[in-house]
């Protein structure tokens, strides 16, 4: 499967998305990206030890802490947290998805999600590919 199927995919079944790194500041992208996502209908969990709450959704402090079902984990933490996250992904369970946004890359990330069977992107936006397929446009190449 190409990259581009692997997108497809996560947005057939992506309802619910923990948004890892979510701040509560307007001016970050996180949150730019989540209010669009949450514009468009998916129900977004803020995952921030720092704050309580975000667009008017609890916060949590960390994804085990989250209570339900998780379709896809969203990141926006620097590289060195991303194979810690991946790790937390993979313990949780039931997770089908581990996205990491634009400019975020980690190999051991992706050694974790692939080794227990998780659809896996890296340096994409979620919202970018969420606006274009529901504008029924092409998905954006990758950037890299």
């Amino acid at each position: 499967m190409t990259k581009i199927d692997v997108v497809r995919h996560i947005l057939s079944y992506a309802r619910r998305i923990a948004v890892v790194g979510l701040s509560d500041r307007p001016t970050r992208s996180s949150y730019d990206v989540a209010a669009a996502l949450q514009r468009r209908g998916y129900e977004i969990v803020p995952v921030n030890p720092n704050v309580t709450e975000v667009l008017g959704e609890q916060a949590y402090p960390t994804l085990a802490d989250v209570p339900g079902k998780i379709d896809v984990v969203d990141v926006f933490r620097r590289e060195e947290h991303l194979e810690d996250i991946a790790q937390q992904v993979v313990d949780r369970g039931g997770v089908r998805a581990l996205w990491l946004q634009l400019g975020l890359h980690s190999p051991e990330a992706r050694h974790l999600a692939v080794h227990n069977d998780l659809d896996y992107i890296e340096d994409r936006c979620l919202k970018i590919d969420v606006a274009a397929a529901s504008a029924g446009m092409q998905l954006p190449p990758d950037p890299s």
